[in-house]
């Protein structure tokens, strides 16, 4: 899956330009005829390490689960348990 979406990136990135070139002249024939996948709405966050669809979060890059072991292992700087 991790695969699936690295494909899925590279397709976005190329078509990047020509997408936003149809749509500003609102050519949504020619839209249709790009790839599926060379849509950005089709690309899902996932974790880096994992894979994980579900959990992500977006701003460590990993899913809640390794998040949470990372944390408590110290390896992200900055983030630990909370207790009050």
């Amino acid at each position: 899956m991790k695969a699936r979406e690295v494909k899925r990136q590279k397709l976005v990135d190329k078509y990047a330009e020509k997408r936003a070139e149809l749509k500003a002249a609102g050519d949504y024939i020619g839209l249709q005829k790009l790839p599926k996948n060379a849509s950005p709405v089709r690309l899902h966050n996932r974790c880096k390490l994992t894979g994980r669809p579900k959990g992500y979060m977006r701003q460590f890059g990993v899913s809640r689960i390794n998040f949470r072991e990372m944390a408590l292992s110290g390896l992200i700087p900055g983030v630990k348990k909370a207790s009050w």
